[in-house]
């Protein structure tokens, strides 16, 4: 089995995969319009931030798990992979704390503006009375948008600023640390301090929009190290002059794909937005963290089969009915029931076979398309190896 490694990733955890008796390639160099030819025969592909398109997924002759290490899978065709049978799976929350400490960062330098001070003095300027004019953020206002794994550990490093933590998210949740505030509106008009922690789905996309910069407090601090499409960047650029909104973002629309090399972007206009390189997760300990997961994945993959953190697997199906089987546990037995459901043209969506202890019988759950006739029914019931069988609308 040969494993692509399309990414920086740490040396000591490329070890680890390679004694698990694999194939490895490491090359963290490859682009998007590399990968197509680099994984034509590869079984395993492993991207941090490297686009995987549907030319790579189509265009593999053995591609079956792909593996980002890191939290979302917004970089990496999905669809596409559901269409070819091909694994995805991310490593959520080992990052979280990396991302948390950048967001608090953030809020301090804006609030500081720590980088205006450094780049003065880098330039020879001394300038006390402009840079001491800082609010402070002990009291204020923080609304986390999204509370999540990430969201939640900014939250804890929040409260020990001092600040009133609220948050709001597609489902209701539970912390020690966070207010759960229902009306998004009215959470952004009283913040002091916003906070992006938001997946990029088709409800996401362009959230932060004109309507919704118009809602912020002039002033306002604004911080994004989720995703770039997230935020409608001429509304913001808006915002910053003509409300005087501060802005700290790792992530932004146009942003390189390689790891150096030359940017444009109006934000480099603009005094108050900051912006880092899209390093929220690169901590050595995030990486290493994720690095582990990943072999974790690997290793129960080619050890069991099972795909831990597979994100593309259905959550609904086109199951309506729900037959059981109980059966000795007999070669051809699920086979013939298999045939009677293909002759009535019963699709089965999901199955389970699990062996009751001593290995002599065993139960198959199975999730059917559409209804079985009493005469199917029969002619499972008549099998000499079928103990009894449930059938049921789900």
């Amino acid at each position: 089995m040969k494993v692509l490694v399309a990414d920086k990733f740490p040396e000591v955890y490329i070890e680890q995969i390679k004694k698990l008796g694999l194939d490895v390639e490491y090359n963290p160099k490859l682009k998007e319009s590399d990968l197509p030819g680099a994984s034509m025969d590869v079984d395993v592909l492993i991207v941090r931030s490297t686009i995987v398109n549907a030319e790579t997924i189509n265009s593999s002759n053995k591609l079956n798990l792909v593996i980002r290490a890191g939290a979302g899978v917004n970089n990496i065709d999905v669809a596409a992979a559901n269409k070819k049978g091909v694994y995805v799976a991310n490593c959520p929350g080992k990052n979280s704390i990396a991302v948390a400490e950048l967001a608090i960062g953030m809020m301090i330098s804006l609030d500081r503006r720590i980088a205006n001070n450094v780049i003065d003095f880098k330039n020879g300027k001394w300038n006390k009375a402009e840079y001491s004019k800082a609010e402070g953020l002990f009291g204020k206002t923080l609304a986390i948008i999204g509370v999540g794994n990430i969201g939640k550990e900014v939250a804890k490093r929040a409260m020990a600023l001092g600040l009133n933590v609220y948050g709001k998210d597609v489902y209701r949740f539970e912390s020690e640390y966070i207010k759960d505030f229902e009306d998004l509106n009215k959470l952004l008009s009283m913040a002091d301090i916003i906070s992006i922690h938001l997946p990029l789905t088709k409800d996401t996309r362009g959230i932060f929009n004109k309507d919704i910069f118009n809602l912020l407090k002039p002033g306002a601090i604004l911080i994004n190290t989720s995703r770039a499409e997230v935020i409608d960047e001429e509304a913001l650029i808006e915002a910053v002059n003509t409300k005087n909104i501060r802005v700290g973002l790792d992530v932004f629309k146009g942003e390189p794909e390689g790891k150096d090399g030359v940017v444009s972007s109006p934000l480099q206009q603009l005094d108050n937005v900051y912006v880092t390189h899209h390093i929220g997760a690169s901590t050595e300990q995030a990486q290493n963290a994720v690095a582990q997961e990943t072999v974790n994945i690997i290793k129960d993959y080619i050890n069991s089969g099972v795909i831990a953190h597979w994100v593309n697997r259905a959550k609904k199906t086109e199951a309506h009915f729900q037959l059981v089987v109980k059966h000795y546990d007999k070669p051809g037995v699920l086979a013939a029931v298999f045939d009677i459901l293909k002759e009535g043209q019963i699709n089965i969506e999901e199955v389970e076979n699990v062996i009751f202890d001593g290995g002599l019988a065993a139960s198959c759950t199975m999730k059917l398309s559409k209804s079985a006739t009493p005469e199917m029914l029969e002619a499972i019931r008549t099998n000499e190896n079928v103990i009894n069988i449930s059938h049921i609308e789900i």
